[in-house]
C-alpha cells in the first residue's frame, strides 16, 4: 500500500485556504471587485498575484458565460437537443463547473439532472430506463451530474451490481448512445480528472469548512480509500465506451478555475452556434387608473427588517 506524498504544514494550509477561498468565490462571481477574503479562511495565503489571477479569471469567465447565453438562444432557435454528461471522482469539480454553465442561463432551457440512488422499483427496471425521462426535447439542454456511467464506476467498485450486470452495461451502452445520437440528440461526455494528492487536499478542505461538510458522505470517504480501484474502473470505462459517435473528453481539473474555463471554451466549440438576432425590447407605459390605490400590508405579515 503506497502512502500519500508528504506535504509540509505551511503548504498544506496555503492550499486548503486557496480551496476554501475558491469555494466562496462561487458566491462572489456576480461582482468583479478585487476582494480580500477575511474571516475563517484568511490565513495570509492569498498574494497579490493570486488576486490578479482571480481578476483575469472572472473577466474570462464572464466572456464565456456571455457566449453560453448565445449558445442557449441558438439551441432554442435551431430546436437542438443537447445532453452533457459530467463524470469524475468525488471533489473533482463537476458541480462547480455545472454551476458556471447554468449560472446565467434560463432554467427552462438548461436544467441539471442529479439522480439519487435507485429505489427498489428502479433496480428491477431496464438499467437506462430511469435516465430516459430526463432526456431533452427540442430546444433543451440537459446536464447530467453523474449519469448512467454510475454502473461503470461506483456500482462496480462498491459491488452494487453483479459481474453479469456490469458486462451487460458495456454491451448495451454503445448501442444506447448511438441510438440517442441517431435520433438527433447531441451527446457530450466529460471526465474531470484530478490527482490523488489533489483529492486529498479537497477532502481536507471540506472537513474544515462547516458549509461544505455535508458534501462528505460515507460513500465519498470510502471512495477515497478505494482510489486505485476507482482508477482501474475509470480506465476500463474510457477504453470501452470512447467511440466516434459519443467520445470522451478529459478535463485536467487540478486547477479548478482553469478547468472551468477550458471546459466551457471546449464545450462552446462543439456547436456551430451563432448569435440569434432578437427584436428590440421596449418597456410599455404602465396603465394608471384614477380610483386605484395600493393597499397596505398588515404588519404581522411583514418580515422584520433586521439588516
Amino acid at each position: 500500500m503506497t502512502s500519500m506524498p508528504s506535504i509540509n504544514g505551511e503548504d498544506l494550509v496555503r492550499r486548503i485556504s486557496r480551496d476554501l477561498a475558491d469555494s466562496y468565490d462561487e458566491e462572489l462571481e456576480m461582482e468583479i471587485e478585487d476582494r480580500h477574503l477575511r474571516g475563517d479562511i484568511d490565513s495570509g495565503a492569498e498574494t497579490d498575484a493570486d488576486r490578479r489571477d482571480r481578476q483575469r479569471y472572472f473577466s474570462e469567465l464572464f466572456r464565456l458565460q456571455a457566449e453560453l447565453v448565445k449558445l442557449q438562444d441558438w439551441v432554442v432557435e435551431a430546436r437542438e437537443k443537447v445532453v452533457i454528461l459530467f463524470e469524475g471522482r468525488d471533489a473533482a469539480g463537476k458541480g462547480s463547473a455545472i454551476k458556471r454553465v447554468t449560472q446565467r442561463l434560463n432554467p427552462r432551457v438548461c436544467r441539471v439532472v442529479a439522480l439519487p440512488a435507485p429505489n427498489d422499483r428502479e433496480r428491477t427496471q431496464w438499467y437506462f430506463q430511469r435516465y430516459v425521462p430526463h432526456l431533452p426535447a427540442a430546444g433543451e439542454i440537459v446536464l447530467f451530474d453523474r449519469s448512467w456511467y454510475n454502473r461503470a464506476g461506483v456500482e462496480r467498485v462498491m459491488g452494487f451490481c453483479t459481474p453479469e450486470e456490469y458486462e451487460e452495461f458495456y454491451r448495451s451502452v454503445p448501442e444506447f448512445e448511438r441510438m440517442l445520437v441517431r435520433s438527433g440528440l447531441r451527446l457530450l461526455k466529460y471526465w474531470f480528472s484530478i490527482t490523488d494528492e489533489e483529492q486529498h487536499i479537497r477532502f481536507l478542505g471540506r472537513i474544515h469548512d462547516p458549509l461544505k461538510q455535508w458534501k462528505l458522505s460515507p460513500m465519498d470517504l470510502e471512495s477515497r480509500r478505494r482510489w486505485e480501484e476507482y482508477t482501474k474502473a475509470k480506465e476500463v470505462m474510457l477504453e470501452r465506451t470512447h467511440m466516434p459517435e459519443a467520445r470522451w473528453w478529459v478535463v485536467h481539473a487540478v486547477d479548478k478555475k482553469r478547468a472551468r474555463l477550458n471546459f466551457i471554451d471546449h464545450l462552446l466549440k462543439q456547436f456551430p452556434y451563432h448569435e440569434v438576432l432578437k427584436p428590440e425590447v421596449v418597456l410599455p407605459d404602465r396603465i394608471h387608473h384614477e380610483h386605484y390605490s395600493r393597499q397596505a400590508v398588515p404588519a404581522d405579515m411583514l418580515v422584520p427588517e433586521i439588516y
